[in-house]
């Protein structure tokens, strides 16, 4: 091992989520749904980053699904060729969580041999690729479709489980030796998952098998399985033969680096109190029920848990070349952030600690769908990565912005990072009664600033602000008058605070003609002081407009580009407001919304639905009149997310749909299994929609999911 001063600084990878996952007859490839197939423009945003190289698809299973001989290269060509002229070093992989294509399977005998004719294939195509993943995980694919049953061929049987993990190992291997019949060189970056079990006394026994378990792939490719390995002879009484072992144990398929993946859910606590976790399904092994948890959400595994540990027992085991090859939560985005700064830091320690770890390697740039349910219900949950991908075209988030940061330079810092992931925050917790809970107090660092605590939006940033772990501070009007720029310029020398967020103003819309003066001061006034203070600060600015800047009568939902033409006094203010903050300060971001109804208050038209509803009372509605409601949470946590990203200028944010009053409160009412009947109308006028879309991207989840998840939070509150 050479001493740290001579190793090579650690480097920055990517990775493009590729999976091509055969679920019964169907095949789901990532790259097509995540729109990355059809995007060529992407390659050029990954060598935008800075990153040198990169992780990506070269799939058996797409290139020659019929036959082993008719083989499609023109997407890979077209894709691989690109990468080469930009520069970037491709680790090709020619399996991802696949079983093959429809002539083979993981318990096929003779998938090893078909493999390294494909790999062959690729390698007198491409002789330029050094760095090769022929089978992505093969332990983790094993345990998914042969163990689980997830994914094809969907068996739940321990003895599939161990053949495929095998011909997997064996396909890496003859795949490597058909590569390196073209070029000698090339090297075998072997990925794996890895995590470690834990659990109550009672389920020792079953937390063991599964520590075993574990190491099997990576114990039978650096050819540890010979007759003296602990599951050699269960290995062959489950089907494996002893040729499968010796090609194994000739060490054909020792990985030149050795890849760890790990996951906030890879590490996993067992435990057998199952009435502990209410809220969990209970599972068993025909020995003992238990419920099976990630381990970060119980108390007793602190200080066993994360990727340190993982990596050094992989180092200890095999003295390998290290890279993490996956560093990737799928969570907000600043827990993206401090999750992948983590994995950075932690990778940086450990080789300081004489620890060869080559790389890190920020995955799924692109993003994933619906790996929440590992793919098995298709429900179009989009993930993002480095990229934001609901708008029209890949959008960069912050950690996009981090990464190009440590490519360059190594470092990178955000005052959100003064804050721990949620990982190491008491709040991880799922289980009641915890004992020794470590206090995880939150830095001293520059707060992000809430004006308008106490109002509908300004509450709701506050809650979901700590939710989430962004340090804040809230302002009422009787600390902080948004019109006083004196105040304003008081207030931002002492918080020093890194953002500003503007919930402050006048909101309500029937009045706003009467109580003209009023309302332009707090909706025109306040918010252009609050941009001049941000820009003399070159602070981050966001505040919110509505929807009734629109006059209604385009005939379809509007755009960020559309002019406005207010209607009212206050649609009035605040298209005044838009004009004149972005005026006062070009980095500002104006978020348009509409009609918004959110699980913490009672002002809103859904909850006074269903409350009179529930009370036997009527309700009148326009059904001329329609606008698209927007879920508070979902509006605050799309605005977070475009304030930590960087962007400025006029977004629209409002759950997707366009719905009249009348059809709203219909609906709202049928999810409550309310009297619809009570629903009334009458013709009031013109047909109008000031219904919102967007151009520029960060699309909300659908009106649909959103009433559902409103009805989710307040079952009963409506009923009061």
């Amino acid at each position: 091992m050479p001493s740290t001063d001579k190793m090579m600084p650690l480097e920055l990878w990517a990775g493009v989520e590729c999976s091509m996952v055969r679920i019964g007859d169907s095949y789901r490839n990532q790259s097509e749904e995540t729109g990355h197939a059809a995007r060529p423009g992407d390659l050029d945003l990954l060598a935008g980053l800075g990153v040198k190289t990169l992780r990506y698809p070269l799939l058996w299973d797409s290139i020659a699904p019929n036959a082993p001989d008719q083989c499609d290269w023109r997407w890979a060509d077209s894709q691989l060729h690109r990468l080469r002229d930009l520069g970037l070093r491709v680790i090709a992989s020619l399996v991802h969580h696949g079983s093959g294509p429809r002539y083979t399977s993981l318990v096929d005998p003779f998938f090893p041999e078909k493999l390294a004719d494909f790999a062959a294939r690729a390698a007198e195509r491409y002789p330029w690729i050094d760095m090769w993943t022929p089978v992505n995980e093969p332990l983790t694919t094993a345990r998914f479709s042969c163990l689980y049953g997830h994914w094809y061929p969907h068996q739940r049987d321990f003895g599939a489980f161990v053949r495929a993990s095998i011909y997997q190992c064996r396909g890496v291997a003859l795949a490597m030796d058909a590569i390196r019949q073209v070029n000698p060189k090339a090297q075998l970056v072997q990925t794996e998952d890895l995590g470690r079990s834990f659990s109550t006394r009672r389920l020792a026994y079953q937390a063991a098998h599964e520590n075993q378990r574990r190491w099997l792939s990576l114990d039978a490719l650096t050819g540890r399985v010979t007759p003296k390995h602990r599951w050699h002879p269960l290995l062959l009484k489950l089907g494996v033969t002893e040729a499968d072992l010796a090609e194994l144990q000739a060490e054909r398929g020792i990985p030149n680096v050795l890849g760890i993946n790990h996951y906030l859910t890879s590490d996993r606590y067992l435990d057998d109190r199952v009435d502990l976790y209410p809220q969990l399904p209970i599972g068993g092994n025909g020995r003992h029920l238990y419920v099976d948890t990630e381990a970060v959400r119980v108390p007793e595994t602190d200080g066993r848990l994360g990727l340190s540990p993982r990596l050094r027992e992989a180092w200890d085991r095999y003295r390998l070349p290290l890279a993490v090859t996956e560093a990737h939560n799928s969570c907000t985005r600043e827990e993206q952030l401090r999750w992948f700064t983590d994995v950075w830091a932690s990778a940086q320690q450990l080789r300081q600690d004489s620890v060869d770890i080559r790389a890190v390697t920020l995955w799924s740039v692109f993003g994933a769908v619906d790996w929440c349910s590992l793919l098995t219900q298709r429900d179009g949950r989009i993930e993002p990565g480095l990229f934001d991908m609901t708008g029209p075209q890949p959008r960069p988030t912050l950690v996009a912005k981090a990464a190009a940061d440590i490519a360059r330079t190594g470092q990178f810092h955000h005052p959100i990072l003064d804050t721990p992931g949620w990982w190491a925050r008491d709040n991880r917790f799922i289980r009641e009664g915890n004992l020794r809970r470590r206090n995880v107090a939150t830095p001293a660092s520059r707060p992000l600033l809430i004006t308008g605590a106490t109002g509908t939006l300004g509450g709701a940033l506050m809650r979901i602000c700590a939710l989430r772990g962004i340090h804040h501070i809230g302002t009422t009007r009787d600390v902080l008058d948004i019109t006083d720029a004196e105040a304003i310029s008081r207030t931002m020398a002492q918080l020093n605070p890194w953002a500003v967020i503007n919930a402050a103003g006048f909101v309500r819309v029937a009045e706003a003609a009467q109580m003209r003066d009023r309302c332009f001061a707090e909706n025109i006034i306040g918010p252009e002081l609050l941009a001049q203070a941000c820009a003399h600060h070159g602070l981050p600015f966001v505040t919110f407009s509505s929807d009734l800047v629109f006059d209604g009568a385009v005939g379809r939902p509007y755009v960020e580009d559309d002019p406005t033409n207010p209607r009212c006094t206050y649609g009035a203010s605040k298209s005044a407001a838009e004009r004149l903050v972005t005026s006062a300060w070009e980095q500002s971001l104006v978020i348009r919304t509409s009609a918004f109804f959110g699980p913490w208050d009672r002002y809103n038209f859904v909850w006074q639905t269903l409350h009179q509803l529930h009370h036997g009372q009527s309700i009148w509605a326009s059904a001329e009149q329609c606008v698209s409601p927007t879920y508070v949470p979902d509006l605050v946590n799309g605005a977070l997310d475009l304030l930590l990203d960087g962007e400025h200028g006029i977004w629209h944010l409002a759950n997707q749909g366009e719905i009249s009053w009348f059809d709203l409160a219909r609906e709202t009412a049928r999810q409550a299994k309310l009297d619809l009947s009570l629903i009334r109308t009458e013709v009031q006028g013109d047909a109008r929609s000031t219904a919102l879309s967007t151009g520029r991207g960060l699309v909300l989840p659908s009106l649909d999911h959103a009433l559902a998840a409103y009805a989710a939070e307040n079952e009963v509150a409506w009923a009061a």
